[in-house]
């Protein structure tokens, strides 16, 4: 350092001398461990505007990006189940009616009007079951038996099913298998039927050890976070068809939560043990290929990431974090 910087200490007052060391060490770069890695996203400090509506752990959300909603699923004794927030972040309302261990959560737009799909792993009198309702929280649709678990032999009898994908279409991905009996991956059609289904207790190909969250790209390919094996699986959305896999960026900790960006060119995947999404490159049509990691957003410690959902049409990113209690937006740079 003498060498780079010329100086004499009698002549200078001690901070102008802090500041041409610091000057030189600019200069010489010594401070870009990070030049070239470009930042994607930055906190919404403003969302939402009462976080102290958040009274339980914060499981799941989902994005009504047609209608300026976000819909929040949290537990806890004696709180409300679901919470309606706008995009701005203002409280809207909640509901309570049949809910008891909300695990993911779907809104599904069609031309007539919306709905909201959610996964409830309960033991109790309204758990093991995926449940429609409308946007007020009026009961549409039971798939399962209420309160009890099921086997993997019988298509529409779930055991702690963790999440619900559903295309416009309406046909339906269940991911059935957060810590149940079954570990299976369940396409249905629009009026509910077996369409195919995919996946046993274990690590082989198209096998699953908590199958925990499910989406869709544009290029009809199915993608699942394969939580207990800390690998992604890819499936043909038509025929089931095991595609490939991604476990390479999942070393420290297992996939939670996968969703696409709003132009499908980045998945973003939560992993709660090490408090951090990650931001993966996504493969157009043709290989799977391997994992790419772009970006990654470190969230605080004890934050725990669970599930996200991203505004696919401002490209917002909305995290439910169980360990912070809370919901937090990140925006697109």
């Amino acid at each position: 350092l003498s060498a780079a910087v010329s100086f004499d200490p009698t002549l200078l007052e001690f901070d102008c001398y802090i500041f041409i060391l610091y000057s030189q060490l600019l200069k010489a770069e010594y401070f870009f461990p990070w030049k070239g890695e470009q930042q994607m996203y930055k906190l919404d400090i403003g969302w939402p505007k009462t976080p102290e509506h958040f009274t339980g752990q914060t499981f799941c959300v989902a994005v009504d990006s047609l209608h300026g909603l976000v819909y929040v699923g949290q537990r806890g004794e004696n709180v409300p189940k679901v919470l309606v927030f706008s995009k701005e972040g203002y409280f809207l309302h909640s509901w309570n009616d049949t809910v008891e261990m909300p695990h993911g959560i779907f809104v599904w737009n069609t031309a007539t009007g919306s709905s909201v799909w959610i996964t409830d792993v309960g033991t109790g009198e309204y758990g093991h079951t995926v449940k429609q309702y409308s946007p007020l929280g009026k009961l549409l649709q039971v798939l399962g038996t209420p309160g009890n678990a099921g086997s993997s032999l019988i298509p529409l009898q779930f055991d702690q099913p963790a999440e619900v994908f559903v295309e416009e279409t309406g046909e339906l991905y269940v991911v059935d298998g957060d810590g149940g009996m079954n570990n299976r991956l369940l396409k249905l059609s629009d009026d509910y039927k077996e369409i195919w289904l995919t996946g046993t207790n274990g690590s082989g190909i198209g096998q699953f050890k908590i199958p925990h969250s499910v989406t869709v790209d544009a290029f009809g390919r199915v993608w699942v976070a394969d939580r207990g094996n800390k690998r992604i699986q890819v499936f043909d959305k038509v025929t089931g068809e095991w595609l490939g896999s991604w476990s390479g960026c999942f070393s420290e900790d297992g996939p939670y939560s996968v969703r696409f960006t709003a132009d499908y060119k980045y998945l973003i995947v939560a992993q709660l043990n090490i408090n951090r999404l990650a931001i993966l490159a996504a493969p157009s049509v043709g290989s799977i290929g391997e994992c790419v990691l772009v970006h990654s957003v470190q969230l605080a410690d004890e934050t725990k990431p669970h599930l996200v959902d991203v505004d696919m049409e401002s490209g917002a990113v909305y995290v439910a974090e169980i360990g912070a209690q809370q919901v937090q937006k990140y925006v697109p740079l």
